[in-house]
């Protein structure tokens, strides 16, 4: 069983590095890059990039979802205890109620993201990729996506103080 929990960690890990690397790309590349040339080839790229990894994001979630229920239950962690005041009050118990609790919010943001503002963005840009209402798509877009990528960092973060304690 040992093995099988290694293996877990292994591909949480593996999938918290997929997710996280691909958004970093998306804001740090690909968005600075679109906003220096033509707007609407841009979007385009940034469509056909966005609906890749939306695709790949979400197979992450789906890996970070089974394999963080299966390691709290190798750990001996019960559904029960998510609901009890003693063991939240715990620094572990703590650290992993946030660590749901991010998750969760972080999941929300990435469909409105995924699902409602960034293709409306992106079809916005394409359509008058000078106009007051791509514009206004755009930065509502961009700082969903950016707000998922601060969370994402408070998500390792807390995976760390879950494993060593908080400092």
């Amino acid at each position: 069983m040992h093995a099988l929990y290694v293996v877990s960690v292994w591909l949480h890990i593996l999938a918290a590095i997929t997710w996280i690397g691909g958004m970093f790309f998306l804001v740090l590349v690909v968005v600075p890059w679109m906003r220096q040339g033509d707007r609407a080839k841009g979007a385009a790229f940034l469509q056909q990039t966005g609906t890749r990894f939306r695709n790949v994001g979400w197979a992450c979630f789906v890996v970070l979802l089974v394999t963080g229920i299966f390691q709290l239950a190798m750990r001996g962690v019960e559904l029960g205890d998510l609901v009890d005041p003693t063991w939240l009050a715990s620094p572990v118990g703590s650290a992993i109620a946030l660590k749901i609790g991010v998750f969760a919010i972080v999941l929300v943001i990435s469909a409105v993201h995924d699902f409602v503002h960034g293709p409306r963005a992106t079809r916005a840009v394409r359509e008058d990729p000078g106009s007051r209402e791509a514009e206004r798509m755009r930065r509502r877009a961009s700082m969903l996506g950016r707000l998922n990528v601060v969370l994402a960092m408070v998500l390792v973060l807390l995976g760390v103080v879950i494993v060593r304690g908080w400092p």
